[in-house]
């Protein structure tokens, strides 16, 4: 089934979406809030909250000084080859 994520500002936006979900036969799904230490999932992937203990010094070496822009890495990383 498609998804649509919809963003809204007032709570009245919310509660019309629901009474257009019963007529128009589609479903309003509320995200699940990460609490601190908890884990979710979102389709296959996992998602764990940010953690300040974790060290990060040891990527520091492979990053450093290897002049890598990040619109490149995008363009040859990130998008699908055709």
């Amino acid at each position: 089934m498609p998804e649509l994520i919809i963003k809204y500002k007032n709570k009245k936006t919310l509660e019309a979406l629901k009474d257009f979900a019963k007529y128009f036969e589609f479903s309003v799904v509320t995200p699940q809030v990460i609490s601190k230490g908890k884990t979710s999932k979102s389709k296959a992937v996992k998602i764990i909250p940010a953690d300040s203990t974790i060290d990060t010094s040891e990527l520091e070496t492979i990053f450093s000084n290897k002049n890598l822009d990040a619109k490149q890495l995008r363009e040859d990383a990130w998008l699908r080859k055709k």
